[in-house]
């Protein structure tokens, strides 16, 4: 068992380290600071084939420090947040800054966009599990899957549950904390038959341990998903409909979030350079995050520079409605900030829902993706392409599974060619969405 957490205490500490940081950078002659803190404390348990293999009881701590001398910029870490280590750490980052070139871009957030407004948003939950009650969770949760008739293997199950406190503090009189936790079951199980074999997982990933999908679900699901790719086939080669699998579907969202997000933009390393306003999707479908969403797995009242959160509205009746910047992006762009620094948190859909019935009814003969390898996707063209396995669709039906294929298109217009969004929501995720069915895409198979 890991010793006590104590957030509150963690909390406290974490806060008057980031305040003596910032003291002594000025003291240094800073003009400016800020530093990010951090602790978290985890239990993870892996088992196979009925076996304990691996039982890891982590603890990480960090502390980073940005100091501005002018504009001149200098950033230094450690993973020990002692009053020496803070010392040693903040003349490294005053050292550094004598060094860099001036950036007209630098520097902190301005004060007026820091956080007033920080609740609670019921993201800490922590789950007191000893590793004897989470090992026998992850071992009849591989049970469940190995029972299935037609599994022959396992890659094993693994729980894992956690938490942390962060703490951002600078310059300008901003400290704010935040505490959180997370918790999360998977397995992988294999089948195999004269065609060889395959293989598939599972997983249910929350805040709240009671929200937890039970273990034995976990592995029979495990089990089905493994067993439906057997018989797998290539497909034809050419230009079909793709539906994609809700996970498959929030990698075209984070797609999306790559291509807006103001590093890229500024850098002209992004194929929606200079496209505010312009139509991208059907006028039916939206995008907007919520980071103060109640208990979601991204919420935070703060983003990594103390600004305010807010939702933000990217799409809007599928026209382009904002970058995804941060202050020193908005900067270089000569824009202002989204307060997204650190990233979007709690990505939503806007849009006409359909069943996955209707989905493969509307697409009739086309391919359904559950899979996909490769990292072929240009951020400054949109080109896409990557490897897939999933399923052959006819006359709306599922009839067979396929493997060994390649689907490859152009973000902007797979964007422009949705044709329908599921019902189907995945929420494991910060991205909350069903499948996607996109038309004219091209297969390379068989």
């Amino acid at each position: 068992m890991a010793q006590a957490f104590d957030a509150n205490a963690q909390q406290s500490v974490l806060a008057s380290r980031a305040q003596e940081a910032l003291a002594l950078a000025k003291h240094l002659g800073a003009d400016a600071a800020e530093v990010g803190a951090s602790v978290d404390q985890g239990v993870g348990v892996s088992v196979r084939l009925g076996e304990v293999e691996t039982v890891e009881l982590s603890r990480d701590q960090g502390i980073a420090v940005t100091v501005y001398v002018g504009q001149h910029k200098g950033s230094a870490s450690s993973t020990d947040a002692g009053s020496d280590s803070i010392r040693a750490t903040v003349e490294k980052a005053m050292s550094i800054a004598r060094y860099t070139g001036e950036d007209p871009a630098a520097g902190l957030a301005d004060a007026e966009l820091m956080a007033r407004d920080v609740p609670d948003l019921d993201v800490h939950h922590p789950w007191a599990l000893s590793t004897e009650e989470a090992t026998e969770l992850a071992l009849s949760c591989e049970r469940a899957g190995r029972e299935v008739s037609g599994i022959t293997h396992s890659d094993g199950a693994s729980l894992s549950t956690g938490e942390g406190v962060r703490v951002y503090a600078n310059s300008h009189g901003f400290l704010g904390t935040q505490k959180g936790s997370r918790h999360s079951l998977s397995c992988m199980l294999i089948a195999e038959d004269d065609n060889g074999m395959q293989r598939d997982y599972d997983y249910t990933s929350v805040r709240h341990p009671k929200e937890l999908r039970d273990p034995a679900g976990v592995g029979r699901e495990a089990a089905r998903r493994t067993l439906r790719r057997l018989g797998a086939k290539r497909p034809a080669t050419g230009s079909f409909p793709v539906l994609f699998d809700p996970s498959m579907a929030s990698g075209l969202v984070g797609h999306l979030m790559s291509a807006i997000a103001g590093g890229a933009l500024y850098r002209q390393a992004s194929f929606l350079c200079d496209r505010l306003g312009t139509p991208l999707f059907p006028e039916w479908f939206s995008l907007e995050e919520r980071p103060m969403e109640m208990g979601a797995m991204a919420s935070s009242p703060f983003d990594g520079e103390g600004v305010q959160t807010r939702n933000n509205r990217f799409i809007e009746q599928g026209k382009l409605a904002s970058y995804m910047l941060s202050s020193y992006s908005a900067r270089r762009l000569g824009m202002q900030t989204t307060g997204n620094a650190g990233g979007a948190r709690n990505l939503r859909l806007s849009a006409p829902l359909s069943s996955f019935e209707t989905l493969l009814k509307d697409m009739g003969r086309g391919i359904w993706v559950t899979e996909l390898m490769g990292q072929g996707v240009n951020g400054v063209t949109g080109d896409y392409s990557r490897g897939a396995a999933g399923f052959w669709v006819e006359n709306g039906e599922v009839q067979f599974p396929i493997e060994e294929f390649t689907i490859a298109g152009n973000l902007e217009q797979m964007f422009a060619n949705l044709r329908a969004v599921g019902s189907d929501t995945d929420t494991r995720g910060s991205i909350h969405t069903g499948s996607w069915l996109i038309d004219n895409m091209t297969v390379a198979g068989s």
